[in-house]
């Protein structure tokens, strides 16, 4: 069976994360996502190494592992929008393809004719996805927006890292650009939306997607926290505001992860730690009892854990069925028999380096074989194809486009 969006095509004038993330897993998903480059110089994280990838023979590329990360599957031309010959060439693309997917400043497109405003006359039926800072309105609209900014204004580090009172406490972003990343997949979420009442209506639409708003959509129970209890949570290191015990616990050798929630597993994890009647305590009975009285039961637990091995514990709570884990370090991840077994690496054919293994699409579909997709793409190396194939142009006039420095060979 094909994928679920073959025979769909997109026009991805993104760069950096949130929208080169969205257009990735769109292409995960089968469809033909034409990746809008400036020439000579490309998608900014193509510069965002070291690490760079390695040749055959040791010596380091020009493409970054940054870059690698969000642009698999994808093909790369190379325009120059601010010539007028370019413009038309993305109004001929535009006027092609299903998805129009940007993220410049608010009104910079507009400058080149390439608005949503403008590029629906070109193709009504045209989805077209704009993700910003902040949205297309509003009185922060025309300031930058970048992750670790958003992840600050927008509250996700107020609740992220240790209280001020412990030692290294302070606000703390999280270890990827999360932010970014949501926002994306939101992206991916509102295009397949658009596309579907595309259907019943004919019509194209414009998506306004901000990463502020995202932020403050993924807040999740910390927001309803504040919403409906009326108390601004505050950062709790890797405690959970709403459940007991559910936090990381140092053992003799490392910090394990044990999250326990129901009932039923407290009393199990009570077992596991010698001491039943903490189970029967009407302090800690319930989580609700657990959550008030978090401090004397999580001190009491930790003096017990501390005792013995991370190996120890982790074996016997898992045999008790109390959930837990370890905190791997992204070796150990990629190393996982799990990871494994459903496939999460993928090896990947790059023309400069030779085969490349990259983290797989995690959405599994049945009856459709997995798909390998294509690498990450080199700079302009399907400006040609895409002129010909999509646009129509004659060789002739491919040329004369390349003499002309609209579009790079």
């Amino acid at each position: 069976m094909n994928a679920p969006l073959t025979g769909y095509r997109v026009l991805d004038m993104s760069r950096i994360l949130a929208g080169p993330w969205a257009t990735q897993v769109l292409a995960d998903l089968g469809a033909e996502v034409i990746k809008v480059e400036r020439p000579g110089v490309g998608d900014d994280t193509r510069h965002w190494g070291p690490p760079y990838l390695k040749d055959a023979q040791g010596k380091e590329t020009s493409e970054s592992a940054y870059f690698m990360s969000v642009n698999r599957g994808k093909k790369s031309i190379a325009i120059d929008i601010r010539h007028p010959q370019g413009q038309a060439l993305i109004h001929k693309l535009a006027a092609a393809s299903d998805v129009f997917l940007e993220n410049f400043k608010v009104g910079t497109l507009k400058k080149y004719h390439l608005d949503y405003d403008t590029l629906k006359l070109v193709n009504p039926k045209l989805v077209y996805c704009s993700i910003t800072g902040f949205g297309q309105y509003g009185p922060y609209a025309n300031r930058p927006g970048y992750d670790f900014l958003i992840q600050g204004m927008g509250g996700l580090m107020s609740i992220t890292g240790e209280p001020d009172e412990s030692p290294g406490g302070m606000p703390t972003k999280v270890g990827v650009a999360v932010t970014d990343i949501i926002a994306g997949l939101y992206a991916a979420i509102g295009i397949q939306a658009a596309l579907l009442e595309r259907e019943t209506s004919g019509a194209g639409k414009h998506i306004d997607l901000a990463l502020f708003d995202t932020c403050a959509a993924i807040l999740a129970n910390q927001a309803t926290n504040y919403l409906i209890g009326g108390q601004v949570p505050e950062r709790m290191g890797n405690a959970h505001p709403n459940i007991v015990p559910y936090q990381t616990f140092a053992a003799c050798d490392n910090h394990i992860i044990i999250a326990v929630g129901n009932d039923n597993q407290f009393r199990s994890l009570c077992h596991v730690v010698g001491m039943p009647s903490l189970a029967d305590d009407a302090k800690y009975a319930t989580n609700q009892e657990r959550v008030r009285n978090r401090k004397q039961l999580c001190l009491k637990l930790a003096a017990i854990i501390a005792q013995k091995s991370s190996e120890f514990w982790l074996d016997a709570l898992e045999k008790a069925g109390v959930p837990c884990g370890p905190i791997n370090t992204i070796d150990k991840v990629f190393e996982s028999p799990q990871i494994k077994a459903r496939n999460m690496l993928v090896s990947v054919e790059h023309p400069l380096a030779g085969k490349v293994l990259l983290p797989a699409n995690p959405i599994k579909f049945s009856g459709t074989e997995e798909r390998v997709p294509a690498a990450p793409p080199v700079l302009g190396e399907s400006t040609k194809d895409v002129l010909k194939s999509v646009a129509g142009y004659s060789q002739a006039k491919i040329d004369q486009l390349i003499k002309d420095g609209v579009v790079m060979d």
